[in-house]
């Protein structure tokens, strides 16, 4: 069996950014509006303000307005509401994201339901969640929103495939089944303490990994011919001695991508397969919101 096609989710993303573009200038043209995205971080976390210039630098570079708020780590919960509430009420304003994780004092469910639903971007407040759970169009959570892109765009339809998503995660699992079953999949949802992973495994023609284990799914339990989608993002040592020995990591996923090439027809690899997914469909959940919030007059 010939290798694994690998499902490059750069390129994909690339031609995502550039039909956003294109929207972006239709939707100013017509109905003269900007979409704006708000990202709110707060505290000093290294890996949240990196993701975050990265959102920013997108946002522009689609042509929408990037609207950058920064708290401190200190900042109280009600600090915190109250920005979200003027964002709320700010017609400049589309699409609202607050970077998570937050610091251990806000609660994060309250924050996320504080957002309009209407430009919840993210996709995580329990009013967008219950759409996607009856299969009504809403906002979508961009990572599964991505995953589902990189599928029909492997396999067309999914009608009919045994999917098996492992995770059962609020912002990937579980909105994945969904989708998933949206498409007319039957769908399997598992986890690391599932029995008979292995054999649920060997029935699926499609494969989500997103357990948060490096390499915890073995080539030896796919299904031959299946189509796998690895969201895992694990830091792990470095291979070469001496990078090793600096305390250097490199990223890996959660499935044993080696191997795996091997027996599956289509996997996406790790960097660069469902990750630059998630800013584009974050992009176009911003226009989608846009559009909804100032209708043709």
């Amino acid at each position: 069996m010939a290798e694994a096609i690998i499902i490059d989710g750069k390129e994909f993303s690339s031609n995502l950014r550039n039909k956003i573009a294109k929207d972006v200038e239709t939707l100013k043209k017509e109905r003269n509006v900007v979409p704006g995205l708000a990202v709110i971080l707060v505290g000093e976390d290294p890996a949240s303000r990196i993701y975050v210039r990265k959102k920013e630098e997108m946002t522009e570079a689609v042509g929408m307005n990037s609207l950058s708020y920064r708290l401190d780590a200190d900042a109280s919960q009600q600090e915190l509401l109250d920005l979200i509430q003027t964002l709320n009420n700010d017609p400049a304003v589309h699409g609202i994201l607050v970077q998570l994780p937050l610091p251990k004092h806000i609660d994060t469910p309250t924050i996320l339901e504080a957002i309009d639903p209407a430009k919840d971007v993210d996709g995580f407040h329990v009013v967008n969640a219950g759409l996607l759970a009856i299969g009504k169009p809403t906002l979508v959570p961009c990572t599964p929103a991505g995953c589902m892109m990189l599928l029909e765009n492997n396999l067309g339809s999914l009608q009919g495939k045994h999917a098996l998503v492992i995770g059962r995660s609020t912002i990937v699992g579980r909105p994945m089944a969904q989708l998933l079953l949206t498409a007319d999949c039957t769908v399997t949802v598992a986890h690391r303490h599932t029995k008979n992973l292995e054999e649920l495994c060997r029935q699926a023609d499609i494969v989500v990994a997103a357990v948060g284990i490096p390499h915890f799914v073995k080539a030896s339990w796919l299904k031959p011919g299946a189509v796998v989608i690895d969201v895992g993002i694990n830091r792990i040592p470095a291979e070469d001695p001496a990078a090793k020995a600096a305390g250097k990591t490199r990223i890996v996923g959660d499935v044993d991508f080696a191997e795996a090439v091997k027996v599956a027809s289509a996997i996406t690899p790790v960097p660069g397969g469902v990750g630059p997914m998630t800013i584009a469909c974050l992009l176009n959940n911003t226009i989608q919101a846009a559009r909804n919030l100032t209708p043709v007059s």
